[in-house]
């Protein structure tokens, strides 16, 4: 403790920094942000953008910046992610920042953060191009929990031979991810043809009766295969279980090495 207090004294380091190294969060005016999520459970902290306005978002992202050395936000709209870019270049200059429009997820680095690397293939399945958004939500935290990540879209089973097409592929990565929507069959077929965890992301597409995501949610929870499942448009929660278990596998090939 007193080296944090020496070096907020000389400067060296931020109020915020100091916190959150003393608490394990660090508190602004957009909340209070868990710079020791990523030590205590292995996932990273994340900014979800709904429901916060672009100040707190971005008040947020630039704490994360600050104590963490990286800022992920999901769930982010245009206006929020502008309100993160400006915030960046005053609060910190030298950060690089990502905005993946079509997943909405904003990823910020500063100059001194080292991304980790996972000897592990988390593989990203769509049934179709509906399913986008919340993949590519899975994908991106996978990728920043430092997993190679490979995709693999638009092979739904309305066309099974498009699946049957990329079975290989899909067999050659680690832990599967797979999202779908309507009545959620992929999963359950993706899991009845390779022998690696496989987990089931329903999306809200869909209309009429079980639509917006139920019949696909119910449909992967009824699975007869080795399914596990997320709620509907989870893609972070998709994303750190694969990653959770593509750490693992890390750590195991790397203790026989």
């Amino acid at each position: 403790m007193r080296e944090i207090l020496e070096a907020l004294a000389a400067g060296e380091t931020s109020v915020e920094a100091a916190e959150a190294e003393l608490r394990g969060y660090a508190s602004n005016d957009g909340g209070r942000f868990d710079a020791a999520r990523e030590s205590r459970g292995g996932v990273p902290e994340a900014i979800l953008g709904d429901g916060k306005t672009p100040a707190e978002v971005a008040a947020l992202a630039s704490t994360a910046v600050e104590t963490t050395g990286r800022a992920i936000v999901t769930r982010v709209t245009s206006e929020q992610a502008g309100a993160v870019r400006r915030r960046l270049a005053e609060d910190h200059p030298d950060a690089t920042m990502r905005w993946r429009e079509r997943s909405n997820v904003v990823v910020a680095r500063g100059p001194d953060f080292e991304p980790p690397r996972l000897d592990a293939d988390v593989g990203i399945v769509t049934a179709g191009t509906s399913d986008a958004v919340p993949a590519g939500e899975a994908a991106a935290i996978v990728g920043e929990m430092g997993a190679r990540v490979g995709r693999i879209d638009d092979v739904g089973v309305a066309g099974i031979a498009r699946l049957l097409d990329r079975l290989e592929d899909i067999r050659a990565h680690d832990v599967v991810i797979v999202a779908a929507g309507r009545e959620g069959a992929l999963p359950t077929v993706v899991a009845g043809l390779v022998d690696v965890p496989v987990i089931g992301l329903p999306v809200s597409t869909g209309y009429g009766q079980g639509g917006d995501g139920e019949a696909a949610a119910l449909g992967m929870l009824q699975s007869c295969t080795a399914l596990t499942t997320v709620n509907v448009d989870a893609g972070f929660t998709a994303g750190a279980q694969a990653g959770l278990i593509a750490r693992q596998l890390d750590d195991a090939r790397g203790k026989r090495a």
